[in-house]
């Protein structure tokens, strides 16, 4: 079993973005909504406030790779308002970390969720990521 005392239930990291064009749905395969925050954006929010929370509490050549998320994107937020997103560790189970999130801009909640991480070897992972290239090349 696999322990990391430095990450405990309450870590946590909150992380903004004023939305721009850039960020709108109509980049994200949504064309209806061209100024709109964009789901996929907020989901890269999330993992980077998950991240943020615990990545430099690792021991070297550790990361932290999603495993999955539940995201509800509950209100939509236009271009020019800013999106905040809390991510807080909740538990973890060997090399799994479980967060809880919660997104807002100006007005009010926007979305919430859950995302799971894996604590991994980064040298590891890439290794294999590798070795299932190679197995294109075969």
């Amino acid at each position: 079993m696999l322990t990391f005392p430095a990450l405990q239930p309450g870590l946590s990291a909150t992380v903004q973005k004023l939305v721009t064009e850039a960020d709108a749905a109509l980049h994200f395969g949504s064309g209806a909504l061209k100024n709109l925050f964009a789901t996929p954006v907020l989901a890269a929010l999330v993992v980077e406030a998950a991240v943020r929370a615990v990545d430099s509490e690792l021991p070297d050549d550790l990361v932290t790779a999603g495993v999955g998320f539940d995201l509800k994107h509950t209100a939509p937020t236009p271009i020019g308002l800013t999106v905040t997103v809390q991510a807080t560790l909740e538990r973890v189970e060997d090399n799994r970390l479980f967060f809880r999130f919660k997104a807002y801009d100006e007005v009010g909640e926007i979305g919430y969720g859950t995302h799971e991480r894996a604590v991994v070897s980064q040298r590891g992972i890439i290794a294999h990521a590798e070795q299932r290239k190679e197995r294109l090349r075969g």
